[in-house]
């Protein structure tokens, strides 16, 4: 799936695929752009819904697209699966570049891996892609969510994964930064196999037809 056609000074593009139940969030340039985007965002997501449900739904995803956008992501999308005991398993899938005027893309990922291993809740892996060499870290955190914001009224844990690859671009100063949250934990292993799957598809140069 690629970004965004790239304007001038603007970040090259990359190729990549995501599974079904991924929903992209509307990232687009102007609100025109981002209210279409969001209309068929909501009707893919509640394929059940009514125009009622989608008009009210819609501006809410819009905003969505625009906070993505603003933080710098180049994709962003809801990843939502059913889980074999009923239920939602979610994740949140994110895209974005960060400038590096890297001479290379092995010394790119040298020097980010040597910052992230500086921390120690991070599990860094160095990983030799199709496209390159990147390096992924991974974070397990722990939350209090108080008692008066539960559902239930009583302090409850909370516990979330993140992983996040950072992806040197070969066609420019560039770290492509490709990140999944989740709090899914309990689908954790299958969140991990997805990542690795999709971080095999990224590509700098188009797809073949």
């Amino acid at each position: 799936m690629p970004t965004t056609p790239p304007e001038p000074d603007a970040i090259p593009p990359v190729w990549f695929s995501v599974p079904d139940g991924f929903h992209s969030l509307p990232i687009a340039a102007t609100p025109e752009e981002r209210a279409a985007l969001a209309d068929g965002f909501v009707r893919e997501l509640f394929p059940n819904g009514d125009d009622a449900l989608w008009a009210s739904t819609a501006p809410y995803y819009a905003g969505m697209g625009e906070l993505m956008g603003s933080c710098g992501h180049e994709y962003s999308a809801l990843g939502l699966f059913a889980r074999d005991e009923g239920g939602v398993a979610h994740c949140a899938f994110n895209v974005g570049a960060v400038e590096s005027r890297h001479p290379s893309a092995e010394a790119a990922a040298t020097g980010v891996r040597e910052v992230l291993v500086r921390d120690s809740t991070n599990d860094v892996r160095w990983l030799d892609l199709p496209c390159g060499p990147a390096v992924s870290s991974v974070t397990l955190r722990e939350f209090t969510v108080p008692a008066e914001l539960a559902a239930d009224g009583e302090e409850t844990k909370l516990r979330a994964g993140q992983i996040q690859i950072h992806v040197p671009f070969p066609t420019g100063p560039y770290i492509g930064v490709f990140t999944l949250d989740t709090a899914s934990m309990d689908y954790w292993g299958e969140f991990c196999e997805m990542t690795a799957v999709v971080m095999q598809t990224v590509s700098f140069s188009p797809p073949q037809e």
